[in-house]
């Protein structure tokens, strides 16, 4: 029997899970919109049939993705592994020249519960290690690895270091082994205290015949909008007098909007992101677009993309 979410005011502390379909525009794109919708439909209730087998509660739903909470880290792990296993290329769901994958995001922590719903950091930070997984994968945090049996500890490596929005310190991201095969060719974790130095990257915008460069050698920020100050101007109907910045922190690049309408993210490995007074961290290449999607190569695509540059260590 599944647990479930009170309607009174309280904190409690459980393991939140996100869960969503990667690359769903894809979908539509190979699939059109009655297949897709389809193929979404069974995805959102597998990762449902997931939690509650595990005892655990969905609070809610958001298109494609799942938002739940489990009373152990183990029954997580459980369901986001169940749901990996009945999703992630499976051929039944989309048919073989459409591959359906998912990624899962998971935090143990405090929560405030007020009208079925949870509200706090941990909601935030297990959020944020959705956005840092990739399609297939599983990631979590060293709180929530604290709180595993010796059983999933085993199937758990350190896989990165990030930066969560409200927190000044980086949180360790943890990748946890839901495949067999994998847990054979296990990598070693990151030792934080003595890893050499990482590799230094930047950010290259480019918009037209704008350019602009973010990291060691560029500026540590830009600013994307309508207005005519912007390092980066675009103009539309959509589109905000600063509609988004992006922050080059540590190696890394966060974008955040500051607009009305909202900012799209679209990866080239076909990972998307919509992002409304929130932030995302850009990685790899892709595209950026303020108020509404654009294609790449057309008039409003902002193109990104990052660029290694490797340093000595000692």
């Amino acid at each position: 029997m599944a647990t479930h979410i009170d309607s009174v005011k309280e904190e409690t502390c459980v393991t939140i899970l996100f869960a969503d379909v990667v690359g769903s525009t894809h979908l539509y794109e190979a699939m059109g919109d009655d297949g897709a919708r389809e193929t979404v439909r069974r995805c959102v209730e597998i990762m449902k049939e997931a939690t509650e087998q595990y005892g655990g509660s969905v609070i809610k739903t958001m298109g494609d993705e799942v938002m739940s909470t489990f009373p152990s880290a183990d029954d997580a792990m459980n369901a986001g592994s169940q749901m990996q296993k009945r999703i992630t290329n499976n051929d039944t769901l989309a048919g073989n020249s459409v591959h359906v994958s998912i990624r899962i995001g998971c935090h143990f922590g405090p929560v405030m519960v007020e009208d079925r719903d949870i509200f706090g950091a941990a909601v935030h930070t297990a959020n944020r290690m959705t956005s840092q997984a990739k399609a297939g994968q599983i990631i979590t945090t060293a709180v929530t690895v604290e709180q595993l049996s010796g059983e999933w500890r085993a199937l758990v490596r350190q896989i990165d270091i990030a930066t969560v929005r409200g927190q000044s310190d980086e949180v360790a991201v943890f990748e946890v082994l839901w495949q067999p095969e994998e847990a054979t060719s296990m990598l070693p974790a990151i030792d934080m205290a003595s890893a050499p130095e990482r590799t230094k990257h930047e950010l290259h915008l480019s918009f037209g015949d704008t350019n602009v460069v973010l990291g060691d050698s560029g500026v540590s920020s830009a600013t994307l909008g309508r207005a005519d100050e912007n390092d980066i101007v675009i103009k539309g109907k959509l589109i905000s007098r600063i509609h988004a910045r992006i922050e080059c922190k540590k190696n890394r690049f966060t974008l955040i909007d500051e607009s009305t309408n909202g900012t799209f993210v679209q990866r080239a490995d076909g990972e998307e992101f919509y992002v409304r007074r929130d932030s995302t961290e850009l990685t790899g290449t892709g595209i950026v677009s303020l108020g509404k999607v654009a294609t790449p190569g057309t008039a409003l695509a902002v193109e990104y993309r990052i660029v290694e540059q490797s340093t000595p260590t000692n």
